[in-house]
């Protein structure tokens, strides 16, 4: 691992402008970041850590939302019972990341600005329309995920919370690769204000949303109304886990899986 300057600011202010400096790179929870740097995968000139930057964790719910910092950890999503009340697909998602130490470490705004294509948060962003909060601006989930590793996000920008609209029925379905954990094929559906959504994580360059599948359930939110739905191969990730065509007869499946969960 090579030498690097490493900036502790205690404001988002702070953060953003060293980060403006060449080569520099947000640290969070490290949970993907710090493994790159050992491997010789990422070799940042300056690490800005927002740890000491206060407020980045807070978690409030109100009647229409659901507001969770950038810095709030897997386990304290998981383990919010306001969370759990208003959106329990959501603190169930949060609840299956990883394993207890990824979960007690890595962040909301980490795993978003990574946006790694088999990660699980990106699913349950996109699949309830929530809305990206930036120390610049506020970025809708469905302009905020652009491809492989790639964001919105634009030089200097930080991420400061995730606001969450609370569905009238939501539920998350994960098929893991069991050694990483990652979600081999995730699906997230909702029924609520931001309309019909189904969000696939895993199966592309990064989550995205079956609008097929989206079209049947609003028609009728029902399993049943998932019976004999297809999703094309085209264009999805094929590897030694599992093929296109594989991945492509998941996603309809853990979708039906994901429906009944959630009542209907």
């Amino acid at each position: 691992m090579q030498a690097f300057q490493y900036h502790t600011p205690t404001d988002v202010a702070g953060a953003a402008a060293a980060l403006g400096t060449d080569g520099a790179r947000l640290l969070a929870g490290g949970q993907s970041l710090l493994p790159a740097m050992r491997l010789g995968l990422a070799a940042p000139e300056a690490l800005v850590d927002l740890g000491r930057v206060p407020g980045l964790s807070a978690i409030t719910v109100d009647a229409q939302h659901v507001t969770v910092g950038a810095m709030a950890r897997h386990a304290e999503v998981a383990a919010h019972a306001g969370v759990a009340k208003a959106i329990p697909a959501l603190a169930d998602l949060a609840g299956h990341i990883g394993d207890r130490q990824v979960r007690h470490r890595g962040t909301l705004g980490g795993s978003l600005a990574n946006n790694d294509p088999a990660a699980c948060y990106p699913a349950g962003v996109l699949g309830l329309g929530a809305t990206v909060v930036t120390n610049r601006r506020e970025i809708a989930a469905d302009a905020f995920f652009k491809g492989l590793y790639e964001t919105a996000l634009a030089e200097g920008e930080v991420i400061t919370a995730v606001r969450f609209p609370i569905p009238q029925r939501a539920a998350w379905q994960k098929f893991k690769q069991p050694a990483s954990r990652f979600s081999l094929v995730g699906v997230f559906v909702s029924q609520g204000p931001a309309g019909v959504r189904v969000a696939v994580t895993g199966a592309g360059a990064c989550v995205f949303r079956a609008t097929e599948l989206e079209a049947r359930l609003a028609k009728a939110w029902a399993a049943s109304s998932l019976d004999g739905a297809t999703v094309s191969a085209d264009g999805l990730n094929s590897d030694l886990h599992g093929s296109a065509e594989y991945r492509a007869a998941l996603i309809p499946v853990l979708a039906k899986r994901a429906v009944q969960a959630s009542g209907g």
